[in-house]
């Protein structure tokens, strides 16, 4: 990064600036994004999978558990419990700017459909079209 004009000294034309953070559209923005969440979710309890860095769990009693999948800069939270799932919304939203979508329809390009009347989710492989 080069000095900004009007702010060059005299004599040190030739110095650059140090960046003490990462800036939007950097090349190493979104791997430091990542730290950052990455680090948070740790702190929360939640553990990273080995298998995929994206995905993190944090398991309750009786079996029950939150999952975050993360996809570049969008998430998919699923769980037993609303109320720990919405803590975990507004935890999220204290530290990083986000906006809660509502419930997933679509993720990756496919169409996410719930019955929770009959306990189901179903993921078609279909690319998912607006008002199909």
């Amino acid at each position: 990064m080069e000095q900004p004009e009007g702010l060059i000294e005299k004599g040190k034309e030739g110095l650059v600036c140090r960046l003490k953070k990462s800036l939007y559209g950097l090349k190493y923005a979104p791997q430091q994004w990542y730290k950052k969440f990455d680090s948070f979710m740790l702190e929360q309890g939640f553990q990273r999978l080995e298998v995929d860095h994206c995905v993190y769990i944090k398991r309750y009693d009786q079996g029950k558990y939150i999952i975050l999948l993360l996809y570049v800069d969008d998430m998919l939270i699923v769980g037993h419990d609303k109320s720990k799932i919405n803590r975990l919304k507004r935890d999220l939203g204290s530290k990083f700017a986000m906006k809660d979508l509502g419930p997933a329809q679509q993720i990756s390009g496919k169409r996410i459909m719930c019955d929770r009347k009959k306990k189901v989710v179903a993921i078609t492989r279909k690319i998912y079209q607006e008002g199909a």
